[in-house]
């Protein structure tokens, strides 16, 4: 079976599923990963460990132009098998430079899809970096408006940081030659060796996947391959495509390729294994024990296994800033440690008894196995 072999569909009452699998998916979301480390519960001395094996020039364009990037999801999707890194990077090479973080970001391809203010920003967004890198300026409402949209998620944003990017992206063919480089060099320094490390993982999360299929209904499935997040219209589509992640592990992402169909990755990295390297402690069982450790998320999970809560009532009950309480609320999240559900514009948390119940286990089976000392 191929890295990106992709498999049997699979009909439910609710959607057609189809199966994918493929590693230059976890080039990029590694890469992600590296420079949001804090986001995903990594170690950010090792993370920077890892970036400065990557040459000086290409590092730095790589964190600079970084605020304006995503992982390319749709197109990695529509590359040809075997979905590879080393055919990822050939596909990026055949691109014009001029064209290549548009075609890579599918900038120019915006799909049909249902009007609302989220639709409208993206729309926007694309806009202003299509008119950026044809007009090779940015004026300084552009910057404005990415503060604006980042702020939220990224609150420790600097704007000189995104002015930066900006000045990147108003030289396209620069930007497109320089960023292939640092790919190719982030490739050669750390994911040649990461992509035979984490392959087995993700065929075995695939397997698992599908055997749960065969006896979950969509909703079921869907929350135990995202480790708590309920099946919201957000999600739905006529046909969902689903592949894993090492490095996403427990969260998940997803983007809609067209009106009717949804790419769905989970993260699928055991319990038992960490995200780095050489790593013996599972940093799954690390989080959730740092999780349980602090008095304030206790508190939240004792409130949250009476009932679901969004972040402003839990914020009124422990008298507390609803900043502080989203904070607590990502880590018992990293940790798998609660559900979530979409609620129109609200989100609401409830306990995930199973990811308790995990820990628990996790804990036993580590302190019974035989640690490598490192």
């Amino acid at each position: 079976m191929s890295a990106s072999e992709t498999f049997t569909e699979e009909k439910t009452t609710a959607a057609i599923i189809q199966w994918e699998l493929g590693t230059a998916y976890e080039m990029f979301i590694s890469l992600h990963v590296l420079h949001e480390p804090d986001y995903y519960g990594i170690r950010a001395s090792w993370a920077a460990g890892v970036r400065s094996r990557i040459p000086a020039t290409e590092r730095k364009l790589l964190e600079e132009v970084y605020p304006l990037i995503s992982v390319p999801l749709a197109w990695i999707h529509s590359l040809p098998a075997p979905r590879d890194s080393i055919s990822a990077l050939w596909a990026l090479k055949q691109i014009p430079p001029a064209e290549r973080m548009i075609k890579l970001h599918r900038l120019d391809q915006p799909y049909e899809h249902d009007k609302g203010e989220e639709t409208d920003t993206y729309d926007q967004f694309c806009k202003i970096l299509l008119r950026i890198a044809d007009t090779h300026s940015w004026k300084r409402e552009d910057a404005d408006f990415f503060m604006k949209l980042w702020g939220k998620k990224h609150p420790s944003m600097k704007k000189g940081r995104l002015e930066r990017a900006l000045d990147w992206w108003s030289r396209p063919e620069e930007l497109g030659e320089g960023f292939l480089s640092g790919l190719q060099s982030y490739y050669q320094a750390f994911f040649e060796q990461e992509e035979k490390r984490i392959e087995p993982v993700l065929k075995a999360g695939l397997e698992r996947a599908q055997e749960l299929a065969t006896r979950l209904t969509l909703e079921e499935l869907f929350v135990e391959l995202s480790q708590g997040v309920q099946l919201q219209d957000e999600f739905r589509a006529s046909k969902l495509i689903i592949a894993p992640s090492f490095w996403i592990t427990p969260l998940i992402f997803f983007e809609g390729l067209d009106r009717n169909t949804m790419l769905f990755l989970f993260g699928a990295r055991p319990a038992e294994m960490s995200a780095i390297p050489g790593e013996s402690l599972p940093d799954g069982l690390v989080r959730s024990l740092k999780a349980l450790a602090d008095p304030t998320r206790l508190k939240i999970l004792f409130y949250l296994s009476k009932e679901s809560l969004s972040p402003s009532e839990l914020a009124r009950r422990l008298h507390l800033r609803a900043p502080t309480v989203t904070h607590h609320l990502k880590e018992l999240r990293l940790a798998s440690l609660v559900e979530l559900t979409f609620e129109r514009d609200e989100k609401l948390y409830a306990i995930r008894r199973q990811g308790l119940e995990s820990t628990f286990g996790n804990l036993t089976s580590f302190l019974k196995s035989n640690m490598t000392e490192e």
